[in-house]
């Protein structure tokens, strides 16, 4: 009996110094939302479904406060069908940024004018994006490179299907890249999302690498595998990551998404067009008002919210198909990513490596 008990408060002790390193992380990188509950999160709250953004950032660590997103992947969670589906933003998308006067510009603009503003760059970039797509945003994770590369190398790295050749320079370090299954450390798994300068998809092709390498290591992440290097994962999260879930949340998620079968995770596409049509001869990538209409009653029917207009009234017929690609799966546009994809945007600049 004294063994047992022993052995008992030994676990009672290990669970409780799990829970509070893990609570002691999730609280230091806990940044919510300068904002207010609105109609969209009440009706969220109330079908018990939920968004959350992933952010990537264009800075190596949180020294850099000027970041802009150089990443942004939206996940739309529905419990009850146990479905999720997956849109990327691309970068350069052409958009209306919130609270900078109608400004439009690049979409990744928008932390620099939340700086500007007061409103905050996290904040204003969520803003932004739910007025691009008239779908609420509930939770958000941001991370930058540094944060990226250590948590890929803690889980081991990251398994991947290099989809052509490429060579990749990343921090005055070149990487090749084989067409087909690669194993990947952090520093390689950087470069193999980053990489768009020659890819005949330009964004769109970027964008497919950066889903497959977040699901993977989403997997990995809430394997019973990975439970043993917390305190390595813990460390390797640091100040580089920074989001607005509670613990419980956290853990809630973690649950939906085992009961999420793989065939019920769907991503969704926008079919844009590059351009440098404009008097700043600045890169955009330019998605139309139809285009952006079709993704986000995607996006709202897999939440179980009511249709709506990109204005807010009520949407009636069904919704749009996809319009078709040159190749199947693919964006319409073909046109390469120049390589100077990081111009400075009006109102900022950003130096990428």
């Amino acid at each position: 009996m004294w063994i047992l008990l022993s052995i008992l408060l030994i676990i009672i002790i290990g669970v409780s110094y799990f829970f509070y390193k893990v609570s002691g992380a999730v609280n230091d990188s806990f940044d919510p939302l300068n904002r207010k509950s609105s109609k969209g999160q009440k009706d969220l709250t109330k079908q018990g479904s939920f968004t959350v953004l992933l952010v990537g950032t264009d800075v190596k660590d949180s020294s850099n406060q000027n970041w802009r997103s150089d990443t942004m992947i939206l996940a739309a969670i529905n419990p009850k069908k146990k479905t999720m589906k997956m849109v990327s933003i691309p970068r350069d998308t052409y958009a209306e940024i919130a609270n900078a006067n109608a400004t439009k510009t690049k979409i990744n603009a928008a932390p620099y004018y939340g700086i500007k503003s007061g409103v905050g760059p996290m904040t204003n970039t969520v803003y932004t994006l739910e007025n691009f797509l008239n779908t609420p945003i509930k939770y958000y994770v941001k991370i930058n490179f540094n944060g990226f590369m250590d948590i890929t190398d803690t889980l081991g790295g990251v398994d991947v299907n290099v989809p052509f050749n490429f060579n990749m320079r990343l921090f005055w370090k070149n990487y090749t890249f084989k067409k087909g299954p690669a194993h990947l450390n952090g520093h390689e798994a950087l470069a193999y999302v980053r990489f768009r300068k020659y890819d005949p998809r330009g964004d769109a092709g970027r964008n497919d690498r950066q889903r497959e390498v977040v699901q993977n290591l989403m997997k990995q992440a809430i394997s019973l595998n990975s439970i043993g290097k917390i305190d390595d994962i813990l460390n390797a999260v640091g100040d580089n990551v920074n989001h607005n879930m509670r613990m419980s949340d956290m853990l809630e998620l973690q649950s939906i998404y085992r009961s999420i079968p793989k065939e019920k995770i769907e991503t969704l596409k926008f079919n844009g067009q590059n351009s440098r049509d404009n008097p700043q001869n600045l890169w955009y990538y330019n998605i139309s008002d139809s285009e952006r209409l079709r993704v986000s009653l995607e996006l709202r029917k897999a939440l179980s919210l009511p249709l709506q207009t990109l204005d807010g009234k009520i949407y009636k017929g069904k919704i749009p198909k996809e319009p078709a690609s040159s190749t199947p799966g693919q964006s319409s546009s073909t046109t390469p990513q120049q390589p100077n994809s990081s111009a400075p945007t009006k109102g900022g600049t950003t130096t990428s490596p």
